[in-house]
Order: structure tokens, then sequence, then C-alpha cells
């Protein structure tokens, strides 16, 4: 059974991680054909193809009557995308803000994830619930791509550049890229299946609930291609798509997964109280500091980098430590009430009260 239960989901993970891989190559060549910038290409193509994992495990999950991995899943990537890979990307090179994103990506991803909790303090996603944030999603997209198809060629052969786009004969390139996509579908439905599997196997027999599973192993074994392309992109010095990979992320797994999810479940998806109580409102909390991040300078400094790698690492110990039921919780809680938290506020604080000094003596 262990074998078993390991060679499932370490299968799963491989064929999420190629899956996403040549779904987002096949889209993103596409998208590059019809003209879409390089910041728009990170908030939709590349962050909706990596974000295809999610969709297709917690999809899968409720289906099939997990509701917690379905829940955990997104909620828990969304924590890892901002903490996690913003974290290590600004670690290796300072990451760009661009003012779209301060103006309305964040703001959007902000007042999604207040959303779902809203929807969530009747402990269940329903199928109208769903179709509302389906229909966000379609919104947010079409606006992009309408407000994308405003900008200049040259950001657009910009970002051709980046991603090497070849010129092939039309019918050929378009022929290869669809059957990327085809593919990439294929591998994703198969290897979430493997996945969640696996995952539900490991909670059984280590005795942890499919919840703390789902927002840790689950949502970061879902999360590799946000990260291989988040740090690739860092390393390629395409920041704009290093930070749209995850500020899209995130709004596609809160709109559209759980959309989706909430739709295809029989009975709407149970939320636990745990994740009402907790993991929702860190995950708001997460994406409200993304502000003041952004906010001061501008730019994702490699001490942001360390603040906010730490804080996964807390975040994931507390779910660790309080599986396990150890006295050690308490003194990890006072550690964050009363010294870590205030400390970043203050913070985050004086790097925004820079900011707008800055701005003020320069007016």
């Amino acid at each position: 059974m262990g074998l078993v239960t390991i060679g499932l989901f370490v299968l799963g993970l491989v064929l999420l991680t190629l899956g996403a891989d040549i779904l987002v190559r096949g889209a993103a060549h596409l998208a590059g054909a019809l003209g879409i910038s390089s910041l728009v290409i990170g908030l939709t193509v590349v962050a909706f193809g990596t974000s295809a994992p999610e969709l297709a495990v917690s999809t899968a999950s409720a289906w099939k009557g997990q509701a917690d991995i379905a829940i955990g899943n997104v909620v828990g990537s969304n924590i890892f995308n901002i903490l996690f890979i913003l974290g290590i990307s600004a670690l290796i090179i300072p990451l760009a803000v661009q003012q779209q994103l301060l103006r309305l990506d964040v703001p959007i991803m902000i007042a999604a994830s207040v959303l779902l909790l809203f929807m969530s303090l009747d402990h269940v996603l329903s199928r109208m619930d769903g179709v509302i944030l389906f229909s966000g999603v379609v919104l947010y997209t079409v606006f992009l791509i309408r407000h994308s198809r405003k900008e200049s060629a040259a950001v657009t052969s910009e970002y051709a550049d980046g991603v090497e786009v070849r010129e092939e004969d039309g019918q050929l390139r378009w022929a290869k890229n669809i059957g990327f996509l085809l593919l990439g579908l294929v591998m994703l439905v198969i290897g979430s299946r493997w996945l969640v599997e696996g995952a539900v196997m490991f909670a059984r027999g280590l005795g942890v609930s499919e919840l703390v599973i789902g927002l840790t192993v689950v949502a970061a074994g879902t999360s590799l291609p946000e990260v291989a392309t988040s740090i690739a992109a860092a390393l390629r010095g395409e920041r704009d798509i290093a930070v749209g990979n995850v500020i899209g992320s995130n709004i596609f797994n809160i709109l559209c997964v759980l959309g989706l999810a909430s739709m295809v479940s029989p009975a709407g998806i149970p939320v636990a109280e745990t994740a009402i109580q907790f993991d929702i409102p860190v995950m708001i909390a997460i994406a409200a500091a993304c502000l003041p991040i952004f906010f001061a300078g501008r730019i994702i400094s490699r001490g942001n980098g360390v603040m906010l790698f730490g804080y996964y690492i807390a975040y994931t110990l507390y779910l660790v430590l309080t599986a396990q039921h150890t006295p050690a919780i308490h003194s990890l809680n006072i550690a964050m009430l009363w010294f870590v938290i205030p400390l970043t506020v203050i913070t985050l604080a004086i790097g925004v009260f820079r900011e707008l000094r800055k701005k003020n003596g320069s007016a």
C-alpha cells in the first residue's frame, strides 16, 4: 500500500508538471501570435495555464466528494503562490510592479478572496456560488484581452522574443500549438486523478486531515508549474510575467477553479469551519499585504522576499504543529501575534509612508 501510494502521488505530480508545461507552451505561443502584452500574458495565459493542475485536482476532488482537498488546494495554492513563489523570485532579482497591478489586478484578487469568505459563511459553496465566481473570471479575462489589444506592438514583439516564438508556417504552427494544448489537458486529467488518490491515501495513513493535506502537499504540488514559470521568468528578467503569473493564478484559482468545482459537485462543496476561521482569512490577509508591498517603491525587494518566504515557513509549521496537537503551537502563536505580525505591519507602514513622502516631494 505504501509503495502504491507513493507511486501514484509521484506519477501524478510528474504528469501534472509536464502537462502544465506543455499546455503553457502551446497557449503562450498562440497568445503571442494573437498580439497580447507581456503583463497580460502573465495574468491570463501563463497564469491560467499554470493553474490548470489546481483546476484539474479541485474539480476531480469536488466530483468525488473530497471537499477538503478541493478547498484546501485552492486556498493553500494562493498562500503558496504569494509567500513562497514571490518570495523566492524576489530573492533572485527584485521584481518591478506595474501600475495596472496596483490599480486593478491586486484589488480584484483581494475582492475575490473576500467574496470567497462571504460565500463560505454558510459552510457550502453552492452551484449558484460557482456560477457567480465563474462569471467573474470570464468578465475579468475579456476585459484584460480587450485592454491589451490597445497596447503597442513593441510590447507584443518584446514578449514574443521572451518566449522565443519561432516563425513557422501558419497552419503547421497552429496545429502544433493546439496539439500541445490537447496533450497537456490529457496529462493534467490523468495526473490529477493519481495525485488526489495518492493524497487521500497519505491522509488516511498518517491520520492527518484531508484539509491539511490539501493546504500543504497538494497545494505545493499543483503550484510547481507556477514555481518553475516565475523563477524562470525572474532569471530571464521577465519580471512582468513573474509577478503577473502569481496574481493571475490566484484570481483564476478562486473564480474559475472553485467556480467550476462548485458547479460540477452534485451538492456543492462543503467548507470546513477551520478553513472559514483560519485559512481563508490568512489568504485574505496575505492578498491585502500585497498592496503596501507593491506600492512601496513599485518593487518587491529582496527584503520583501525574505519576509514572504519566512511567513510561508511559519504558516506551514503552524499547520504541522496543529495537526500533531503539540504544545509548541502555543509558543508559535505568541511569537507571531506579539512580535512577527506587528513588526511586519510597522515595516510595511514605513515603506508606504516613505513612498508617499517621495511622491509629495516630487509633486
